[in-house]
């Protein structure tokens, strides 16, 4: 198979693009969590990207590509695959502009993306179940209408683009050890890699993917782009089933490292992002405090410490299930299951050991018809917000003692 030809982004390339896009982004703050200092033991600064107009630094790379298009592309107008943010940039940039916008976006993207990209203007297309499909359907528009095809992540303009937020870290904490950076494709890490490691190469580069979309350490292993198996992550923005050859030949010899985080912990640094920090932030935002929640990164305790928390574009229904789900995941939320006397009290019994445990009921299932053969009994299906898992332990005990059989747990 002949090898194809990757594009290099210089860091002479990022430069015009930050003088590019002067004005036209917002300067977002890196400002220093104690809150979530105290949580890891690093010395952690979070880099505020949701802040910008769309929600996201995805707009950084697409106001570069499109500012660079010429007269008669601009006329005809861009076209665009993407799950959510790149769409959002787009939309935005380009009513800005004046260049028209198509976007495709597989049938599940978040419906608060959606019903934004046409707020803006956008011309939105829903194709397929996959992200790969709707890119397929994007190149095949681009050629049917003329359009220009500006890639999610491994367009050299915008991986250019994406890069001016390195130098923003690097005013704002000047002496930072360490960047954690969310990887999809890999337009963000390449980008940044490039001003980082030619301007303060001790600073440590480290990716982070979801484990159920890991396509970028796979490609760094194989040294080419490689399909993975991906599977549902509340880190939607960084679930691509392939990383970009563009954004691995630039990477492969500047980042230093790459770690993946588990679904849970996504979760739990969401939980953690709104109560500490009172922010509500998407899954591929809280990708990098998951990676530090995890323990993987304990090398850099007491080290300064840049987070990016790139966006906060996530359906508030979605967000809510997912902060349950941290909560669980804390300690926070017990549900169990147990049968019951079936007979007058038994409820009122299972309700005052509760209430002696000091546990907060907020759901009950009663069911008598499957609870088993033994007619004299009732299941029950109880959910609880408990303290930490140092008090589920202790209900636990309590409906021992209290010779109420628990059969099947889940917290």
């Amino acid at each position: 198979m002949k090898n194809q030809s990757t594009a290099r982004v210089s860091l002479s390339d990022i430069m015009a693009a930050r003088s590019r896009l002067n004005g036209s982004i917002v300067r977002t703050s890196c400002t220093e969590s104690a809150a979530l200092s105290e949580l890891t033991g690093a010395r952690v600064f979070c880099k505020q990207e949701y802040l910008q107009r769309t929600g996201s630094f995805k707009e950084r790379g697409a106001r570069n590509a499109l500012a660079q298009l010429s007269a008669e592309q601009a006329k005809l107008g861009v076209i665009a695959a993407s799950a959510g943010n790149h769409a959002l940039g787009l939309s935005w940039h380009g009513r800005l502009l004046g260049i028209p916008v198509t976007v495709v976006m597989p049938r599940f993207a978040p419906l608060v993306k959606v019903a934004r990209c046409r707020q803006f203007g956008a011309s939105v297309v829903l194709y397929g179940d996959t992200f790969d499909q709707a890119r397929g359907e994007a190149t095949r528009l681009a050629e049917e209408r003329k359009l220009t095809y500006v890639h999610p992540f491994d367009d050299p303009q915008v991986i250019a683009g994406q890069g001016t937020l390195a130098f923003e870290i690097l005013e704002q904490v000047p002496d930072a050890e360490a960047v954690i950076v969310p990887v999809g494709g890999g337009g963000l890490l390449a980008g940044m890699s490039v001003v980082l490691q030619a301007l303060k190469p001790d600073l440590q580069i480290i990716g982070v993917e979801p484990a159920n979309a890991a396509c970028f350490a796979a490609g760094l292993a194989a040294k080419a782009p490689v399909r993975v198996a991906t599977r549902f992550t509340v880190a939607d923005g960084l679930a691509v089933a392939e990383a970009g050859r563009n954004t691995l030949a630039i990477v492969k010899d500047l980042t230093q490292r790459m770690v993946t985080v588990e679904e849970e912990s996504l979760a739990l640094a969401m939980l953690r992002l709104a109560e500490l920090e009172r922010c509500i932030i998407e899954g591929a935002g809280a990708a990098g405090l998951a990676a530090l929640l995890e323990g993987d990164l304990q090398d850099l305790a007491g080290k300064r410490v840049v987070l990016l928390l790139s966006g906060g574009n996530i359906d508030p229904l979605a967000h809510s299930r997912v902060i349950e789900r941290g909560l669980a995941a804390d300690g926070r939320i017990y549900r169990f299951d147990v049968l019951l006397s079936d007979r007058p009290g038994g409820l009122a019994h299972l309700s005052a050991i509760l209430a002696d445990a000091g546990a907060n009921v907020t759901e009950i299932v009663h069911n008598r018809t499957f609870a088993g053969p033994d007619l004299s009994r009732v299941h029950v299906l109880c959910t609880v917000e408990t303290r930490d898992r140092g008090h589920i332990t202790e209900i636990q005990q309590r409906l021992a003692q209290n010779g109420v059989e628990l059969f099947g747990k889940e917290s």
